[in-house]
């Protein structure tokens, strides 16, 4: 199943920005280095899964120097119960693509 997120504050620059649209796969499998989605009494939060450990996931922040950031580092492991899902794609901002088209040149 999926669902998603939107992405507030800047703990997670220059990877996610505040206002990112992500699509998450709830209950998929985590491995080391996912970006995950959790769940925190204050609410929801996305992190990467830096380890697991014998509490649960340790979570933490891209940005370890944004305001009001808050991680494991804050709150200890999380639960895996307390883990959403795993964040699969970012879909807003839409990533321009460009087509390499060779320029012909007249002569």
């Amino acid at each position: 199943m999926l669902t998603t997120v939107r992405v507030v504050g800047d703990s997670m620059l220059p990877v996610l920005r505040p206002g990112d649209c992500l699509l998450v796969r709830r209950g998929a499998a985590v491995r080391e280095g996912d970006l995950v989605v959790a769940r925190r009494p204050h609410g929801l939060i996305v992190k990467r899964a830096f380890r697991r450990t014998s509490e649960g996931w340790w979570l933490e922040s891209d940005n370890q120097n944004a305001p009001g950031r808050r991680d494991s580092w804050d709150f200890g492991a999380v639960p895996e119960s307390d883990i959403v899902g795993r964040v699969v794609l970012r879909y807003w901002p839409r990533v321009a693509f460009r087509l390499a088209v060779p320029r012909l040149r007249a002569r």
